[in-house]
């Protein structure tokens, strides 16, 4: 009997060795981005596409746009189980799900949690995005679950202010006063992945929340790698060291990256709308007739071409395409080299001007520029590229160090917010309530606040179309191109939803995000 039992045990064995053990899944992903660090990783200052990305992995909204979509009419509950408002949409109330962790040991979120990241969101001091919530005349917790909001004026969409995007997200008080400064680099919010560390020119690595209110996130570690190169990221992405990769806006990467064998290009909404922003206070561009010179020297066919038929589409006016309150009959000025000179050697440079502009080098963004530096020059109009890292960028912008700002942007898609953080003079640069107009631009002021609280949905359309005339017709800012969201990844990797459009601007990583 102890033979037969070691033999059938010997046997048994035998039979599990020969059979092959199947592999377990993976499970750490490895992102590459066309950066060096990331320059914010506080929500409420995360303003490029390098931050954006990687901040919407970590924060909630009390709603958020159902993922793969940035449609208003799918917002959803978040941090906010349910809400209602009064019958003219001035008083709100937001009821929060319970039992809601923040990542580490800073515990449950709390009403208390959500007024404070509103009004530190609201606040100029602390936030890019605050003249979004200009018409917030309070923010209370009533109770630990329980958030209550009265506007001092309706808003085109409030609930799209409270999204998971911009200032919309949701931070743990507790964090923010115990860093301080430092909060920046010791992220700590709701979302399915926790910060755990960030090394300036290599990487900055998450983990997953295991505590996510959705379920625990079937990824476990995230490696977001900075390769600013893209000869180096691309061989990495081919090479199979990273598994989602940062594309370039260019029609060739995508048909080079289209042919590698296990991948898929991702091309996806919102597009940006790149704008040259001309600053109309400072020489030479105060006179109008070298702003319209650079209007009439553009060329934005020949762009959209350079770009790539599935990448980039013309920009039509001063806001995106799409848009609620977009016109596309705004007087926009046709490529006319001949009356571009014309207007400069009026305006007193018969022998062409030269501007200094601070530009990234961000990949995409440069390689634009360059087009649109050798249209200009054909006009006489010659842009002296000052090329600095992108944070550097940013920074150097906001300090109005640079009289024409190439800008790409996308935004919340209704006119307004568009309109009032580019054009409204509350939100020039060096000011107090500054945003993003560095054209110092502030023709269409009243047609942008009398919109913000017209009750009629047709008259309010009108006044964001005239807006958009105004700031055409002075030449604050000459629209460029929309540029769709450009991304690659391997077949193996499951987003767990369909990726048509992504705010953050780069592919939503969710608790359902896995390798098949």
């Amino acid at each position: 009997m102890t033979l037969r039992i070691t033999l059938s045990a010997a046997l048994a064995a035998a039979t599990f060795l020969a059979v092959p053990a199947t592999a377990a899944p993976k499970t750490d992903l490895t992102v590459g981005m066309a950066a060096q660090d990331v320059g914010q990783l506080d929500p409420h200052r995360a303003v490029s596409t390098i931050d954006r990305t990687v901040v919407a992995w970590m924060y909630n909204g009390l709603v958020r746009f159902k993922p793969g979509t940035m449609d208003p009419t799918q917002i959803e509950p978040d941090l906010a189980e349910k809400w209602e408002s009064s019958a003219d949409k001035l008083d709100w109330t937001f009821h929060l799900r319970h039992g809601v962790k923040f990542h580490g040991d800073f515990g449950e979120l709390t009403a208390d949690d959500v007024a404070f990241s509103l009004k530190r969101a609201s606040d100029a001091k602390t936030s890019a995005f605050s003249a979004d919530f200009a018409a917030f005349k309070s923010i209370e917790a009533t109770d630990p679950y329980t958030v209550h909001i009265i506007l001092a004026r309706q808003v085109p969409s409030l609930l799209g202010l409270l999204t998971n995007y911009s200032g919309g997200y949701i931070v743990s008080r507790k964090a923010v006063e115990k860093y301080g400064a430092d909060f920046t680099r010791n992220p700590v919010g709701t979302g399915p992945f926790a910060f755990v560390s960030d090394t300036p020119n290599q990487s900055l690595e998450l983990t997953a929340f295991n505590g996510y209110f959705r379920g625990e996130p079937q990824l476990a570690h995230v490696s977001y790698r900075y390769i600013p190169s893209d000869s180096s990221r691309d061989l990495a992405f081919q090479n199979g060291e990273i598994d989602l990769v940062y594309g370039k806006q260019d029609q060739a990467w995508i048909n080079r990256i289209r042919a590698l064998p296990n991948t898929v290009v991702d091309v996806f909404e919102p597009g940006e709308l790149a704008n040259l922003n001309l600053n109309i206070t400072a020489k030479p561009l105060d006179d109008i007739r070298v702003r319209q010179a650079i209007a009439y020297a553009v060329n934005r066919p020949e762009l959209v071409k350079w770009q790539g038929a599935d990448t980039a589409r013309p920009g039509q006016s001063v806001i995106p395409a799409g848009y609620l309150g977009f016109s596309k009959d705004v007087g926009l000025a046709n490529t006319d080299i001949a009356k571009a000179k014309a207007l400069l050697k009026e305006a007193g440079y018969p022998d062409g001007v030269t501007i200094k502009v601070i530009h990234t080098q961000l990949p995409q963004m440069l390689g634009s520029m360059q087009v649109v530096q050798a249209q200009l020059r054909k006009a006489g109009i010659n842009l002296d590229l000052q090329v600095v890292d992108h944070a550097t960028f940013h920074q150097q912008i906001r300090k109005d160090l640079s009289p024409i700002v190439y800008y790409a942007a996308a935004r919340f898609p209704v006119a307004d917010i568009y309109l009032t953080q580019f054009f409204h003079s509350a939100s020039i640069v060096g000011k107090p309530t500054a945003v993003t107009n560095f054209s110092h631009c502030d023709v269409a002021d009243k047609d942008i606040d009398a919109a913000k609280t017209e009750p009629d949905a047709e008259k309010q359309v009108a006044l964001w179309v005239e807006a958009q005339k105004k700031i055409v017709a002075t030449a604050c800012a000459v629209p460029l191109a929309e540029a769709l969201q450009i991304w690659a990844h391997r077949t193996d990797l499951d987003y767990g939803y369909e990726l048509k459009a992504s705010l953050s601007l780069g592919p939503l990583l969710t608790e359902a995000t896995h390798f098949k």
